[in-house]
């Protein structure tokens, strides 16, 4: 069990990454009047146009709908629809008045077919009325950091004061991806939705085509109106790094986030961390060993500089009392650059101490009458 207080051992690795350096991605390259590549790991901007600029920005504010309803209540949990639901322009995901429908179809039928009439459902489920829900989408979006960002409407109609900016969409994307039921919803490429105990099934398909045209896609969400334009929002993850890219009224949406996540790929280098700790070792009390080594997993860092200084801060017990097994936890290593951290692994004993036997007194006594 580790204790409250450590020694702190500081080490200045310094690291040097190989290979063509990248070219910079040029803000002509982007059709898209905003736009972010965003890298939620390492909270980093790795590009950027018109980021903070607010923008209407259509049905990706589903995505905000569906974290609440996937956050909020059991996604088992079973609504009737009602004509006010349903009573909404725009696309549909087909939903009749005194449908049943569990909320998680509700979510599918969000982010597959971007149905109004379900994201009306999601919010008259989850609070008595639109104005409502916007207060819990607001509150939600505070809590992620979503400074310029207003909501109004759960399915991103055009509404006045009802705007975000790419920036914010990034960093409600980053969110929504760590959440695995979100992830595996927006992931699927169709899905079909049983209502209740009804007959009626509706089958449903992804708009996001990049689920099939690039690798690692791992969402998210697209959106129309004549107001917002086509707007888009992606994540994809490859060889262990995430990324997420945001464009907000996009003549060529498609192309737009092939090369930006095309440029986030190329510029995140993975190296090898140092888990090599031969210097250091705890001291164990009533122990066979006064000592005891350290030794830990290999771990994989993630860098955005060609060549950067990295700390590694090394949190180890004080001591220890016997018995230690191997493996134990005894303290962590944080990698950190510049001011964020950048990995972290845990610290293990490596080998057993076993506990020093006390002497009896009999035994010690007969030891002194050998000895004489």
């Amino acid at each position: 069990m580790l204790k409250k207080t450590f020694i702190i051992i500081t080490v200045l690795l310094t690291v040097s990454c190989t290979g063509v350096g990248v070219s910079a991605l040029s803000a002509d390259e982007i059709s898209a009047v905003s736009a972010v590549l965003y890298y939620p790991d390492g909270d980093e901007v790795l590009f950027e146009k018109n980021s903070r600029e607010s923008r209407s920005m259509a049905s990706t504010t589903k995505m905000m709908t569906s974290l609440l309803a996937l956050e909020k209540c059991t996604p088992h949990l079973e609504t009737r629809i009602t004509g006010g639901m349903v009573n909404v322009e725009g696309t549909s995901s087909g939903l009749r008045e005194n449908d049943i429908i569990t909320l998680r179809d509700l979510v599918y039928c969000m982010m597959l077919e971007s149905g109004n009439d379900a994201a009306n459902a999601v919010a008259l489920t989850l609070s008595d009325s639109f104005e409502s829900f916007a207060l819990l989408m607001n509150k939600r979006a505070e809590e992620i950091g979503m400074k310029d960002t207003s909501f109004v409407t759960p399915s991103g109609l055009d509404a006045d004061d009802h705007y975000t900016t790419a920036y914010d969409m990034a960093l409600l994307a980053a969110e929504c991806i760590r959440n695995r039921e979100f992830v595996h919803i927006s992931t699927q490429k169709k899905h079909t939705v049983y209502f209740g105990e009804s007959e009626k099934t509706v089958t449903l398909y992804n708009h996001n085509k990049l689920l099939q045209s690039y690798e690692g896609c791992t969402g998210i969400k697209t959106g129309f109106t004549k107001k917002s334009g086509r707007c888009l929002v992606s994540s994809a993850e490859r060889n262990g790094v995430t990324l997420v890219a945001v464009t907000l009224y996009a003549s060529d949406d498609w192309n737009d986030h092939e090369k930006m996540l095309d440029y986030g790929f190329e510029r995140i280098k993975n190296l090898k961390a140092d888990t090599s700790f031969p210097i250091c070792s705890v001291c164990v009390t009533g122990g066979t060993e006064n000592s005891v080594g350290i030794e830990s997993d290999e771990l994989t860092l993630h860098v955005t500089d060609d060549s950067k200084n990295i700390e590694r801060k090394i949190y180890l017990n004080k001591f220890l009392y016997a018995p230690v097994a191997k493996g134990e936890i005894i303290g962590f290593a944080e990698y950190v650059q510049g001011e964020k951290i950048i990995g972290r692994t845990l610290l293990r004993a490596d080998r057993t101490i076993e506990k020093k036997r006390e002497e009896k007194f009999s035994d010690r006594l007969k030891s002194l009458v050998d000895r004489w």
